[in-house]
């Protein structure tokens, strides 16, 4: 029996007990969709299936590429013909148990929202951060995974919205930079662009891969994956948050220091003909 806000609920006719919602046992990808295509799904896809086996939940052979690609268009068609939006595909454990979970096969959930901002912007807009230094990050291949256990994100951006922020850098335990709330962070100073290695604990981001396999495309540039302190985004000429959804999103303000978008625009402009391509 589950009472649930009041209103009593047989245990036997609820899914409200699955594993992503009592113990975080749950993986997941937000996907871009552009007029009914798939932003970057193989990356995605594959992603998904390394975080399925590092977590150890079993694969059944029917959980092909093509199966969740079918899956997940069958879903935002009943929303629009002509999709562009974003989906979040989220895989859990299913099954009873404890911390010992009794069954290691998945379940699966799919729900897209229409968006309508269909390419990455290059508006300039206000985008104010700060770090983020209540709790810290563990710096663990766990820590790549984009899994249910957020909550350090979320307290953070509460910590944003109390004080006036769009956003939140994250630390690990060793006080290096880690990423944002909602996506990782790179840092552009003169012609070298810096991010975070894994190892830092941040997320294994799509976008992320994207821009690191980019660069090669500007021969004026050069990138390194590297610890980033925090002293180094107050020389910075450059802030970026990235990921699948929005892209790029340049910061207006780091503390008190005013940043530029230079470098960001020409990225943001070719990140939109690749995607026009797809």
């Amino acid at each position: 029996m589950i009472n649930y806000n009041g209103n009593l609920i047989d245990k036997l006719d609820s899914n409200l007990l699955n594993r992503g919602f009592l113990y975080g046992d749950s993986v997941f990808e937000t996907l871009k969709i552009i007029n009914n295509r798939i932003l970057f799904w193989e990356d995605h896809y594959l992603r998904l299936m390394s975080s399925l086996r590092i977590i150890r939940i079993e694969i059944p052979i029917s959980f092909t590429p093509e199966f969740f690609e079918n899956q997940i268009i069958q879903t935002f068609n009943k929303l629009s013909n002509d999709f562009s939006g974003r989906v979040r595909l989220s895989l859990f454990r299913e099954g009873a148990g404890l911390y010992i979970p009794e069954s290691m096969s998945p379940s699966f959930i799919i729900h897209c929202s229409i968006d309508e901002n269909i390419l990455f912007s290059t508006k300039k807009i206000d985008y104010k951060v700060d770090l983020y230094k209540d709790y810290y990050i563990n710096d663990n291949i766990l820590s790549n995974l984009k899994t249910n256990n957020k909550i350090i994100n979320v307290l953070a951006g509460i910590y944003a919205k109390e004080n006036d922020l769009n956003n939140c850098i994250l630390l690990n335990y060793k006080k290096n930079i880690v990423e944002f709330l909602n996506g990782n962070l790179f840092l552009i100073k003169e012609d070298l662009i810096k991010t975070p290695p894994l190892s830092s604990g941040c997320l294994k981001g799509i976008m992320r891969k994207k821009i690191i396999s980019y660069v090669k495309f500007f021969p004026q540039l050069s990138i390194i994956e590297d610890n980033i302190s925090p002293f180094e985004l107050l020389s910075a000429d450059e802030i970026w948050i990235t990921n699948s959804i929005h892209g790029i999103v340049p910061v207006s303000n780091y503390r008190k220091k005013t940043l530029s978008n230079k470098t960001a625009k020409i990225f943001i402009d070719f990140l939109n003909n690749k995607i026009s391509k797809i």
